[in-house]
């Protein structure tokens, strides 16, 4: 009979409510910050525009928004209360409001266009991820870094919450000894995943796949808690659900005739945020929020299987499915001294437990659970602590702060994957960029 032990982690320390940042990223201002904004859409005003205000009101002021569409930008400037300027030209923005540090949130795609201008103008960037979509862009954006001397933060909001750190600090502390492999499988549901295929993310060249854009949050965790480097990755994948795989499609589910058919129509008339921010403001650009979700332009996969091998001889197996019925993930550590386990169950409406668990098994029989707390909103309390660390950097005990290699490192492993795919042959991640991989990331 195996002794079962249940730990509840209560405070904010057991929790691992650690904010931090790394002194590379470290970037000190003696009064406000003076931010730019680059791509107003949903995420762009919702993580890092109106929180920040809250949040941050008395250490930052923002000095111009900025996107393509000219309507999107003016409702987010109402929507965040601020007097800036506005614009649709980014070279006039940064040439006549010099930021200090420009936020980048506009389709990954254009990415490393914004970062290296961004740098060029003098600015720190904050960029979300991924830090862009393929190995040449990469390249110039570690090229413009190093040129410039100015410095970038990738937001990996998933290192931040308590329990993928309380993860990395078990993982550190011996728990299961060394690692020698990881089976790691994220669900997106039939909700979630399918609003990928009905966005920009539909299009390899906006989002680079599911692979680079959804996927690299979750390398970036393995890079982390694995603490090295990825050195070959091979791949499969296929668009087996969405796009062609359908009797019927349209442009936008608005004016489809299918309507009372299809289990993917959304109304979108029903979030007047969306209305305000994307309806309102499509005749600008065209950009259709709830386009349909069997579009034939559909050129991403929608379920992927990704073998990697590390710089330290770790093998993961990592598989993403976004049709799923339920959202969440399965992750499990095999080490020299026992296994490490944890199922995270998002979006679920059914369930009541407001805690996540982890599970370790020692060789030879014990075994300990350990409970997170996971009521917080903003990925686990994640998204908070991450602006906290951007904004009033502190310590980084746990390595969580991320800069242009952690950037890089993650989204390559999605370019490696598609590149694998796509050609049917491994791929080294050390042929892709100059950043060769090391056998440990941290001292």
């Amino acid at each position: 009979m195996q002794r079962r032990k249940f730990i509840y982690n209560t405070s904010s320390a057991a929790a691992g409510i650690i904010l931090a940042n790394s002194l590379s990223s470290k970037i000190t201002f003696t009064r406000k910050q003076r931010i730019a904004m680059v791509g107003t859409g949903d995420r762009g005003s919702g993580m890092w525009g109106t929180p920040v205000l809250k949040e941050f009101g008395e250490q930052v002021e923002f000095v111009g928004l900025c996107d393509i569409n000219p309507g999107r930008v003016e409702t987010v400037k109402k929507i965040l209360g601020v007097s800036c300027p506005v614009y649709t030209d980014f070279d006039k923005m940064m040439k006549e409001t010099k930021p200090e540090r420009l936020i980048v949130t506009s389709v990954d795609g254009t990415h490393h266009e914004f970062i290296i201008k961004g740098m060029e103008y003098g600015a720190e960037i904050i960029s979300e991820k991924p830090m862009t979509i393929d190995e040449q862009k990469c390249q110039a954006i570690l090229d413009a870094e190093k040129r410039t001397g100015k410095k970038l933060i990738v937001t990996f909001n998933y290192r931040y919450s308590p329990h993928r750190q309380k993860i990395y600090e078990l993982l550190r502390n011996d728990a299961i000894g060394k690692i020698t492999a990881v089976d790691f499988h994220w669900y997106l549901d039939v909700y979630h995943g399918a609003d990928y295929f009905r966005r920009w993310h539909r299009l390899r060249k906006n989002s680079g796949s599911l692979l680079v854009h959804k996927a690299s949050h979750h390398f970036d965790l393995l890079n982390w808690w694995i603490d090295s480097d990825p050195e070959e990755v091979f791949g499969y994948g296929a668009l087996d659900f969405y796009g062609k795989n359908n009797s019927f499609r349209h442009t936008d589910c608005r004016s489809c005739p299918y309507k009372k058919d299809c289990k993917f129509y959304f109304d979108i008339t029903k979030n007047q945020h969306y209305v305000n921010l994307y309806v309102n403001n499509q005749q600008y650009d065209g950009y259709l929020r709830d386009g349909c979700v069997w579009r034939e332009d559909i050129d991403i996969f929608d379920k992927m299987a990704v073998q990697i091998k590390y710089a330290n001889k770790v093998q993961v197996s990592y598989s993403l499915t976004a049709y799923s019925p339920y959202e969440g993930y399965r992750i499990a550590f095999n080490g020299s001294k026992g296994r490490l386990e944890a199922w995270i169950k998002e979006r679920q409406p059914w369930q009541e437990d407001h805690f996540d668990e982890i599970h370790i098994t020692t060789n030879f029989g014990k075994r300990e659970i350990i409970r997170i707390d996971n009521s917080e909103d903003g990925h686990g309390g994640g998204d908070a602590r991450l602006r906290k660390q951007v904004f009033t950097p502190g310590d980084d005990p746990w390595h969580q702060s991320a800069g242009s290699r952690d950037g890089a490192m993650s989204c390559l492993i999605g370019i490696a994957a598609r590149n694998s795919i796509d050609t049917g042959k491994p791929v080294k991640i050390g042929d892709l960029t100059s950043l060769k991989p090391m056998a440990k990331r941290t001292g």
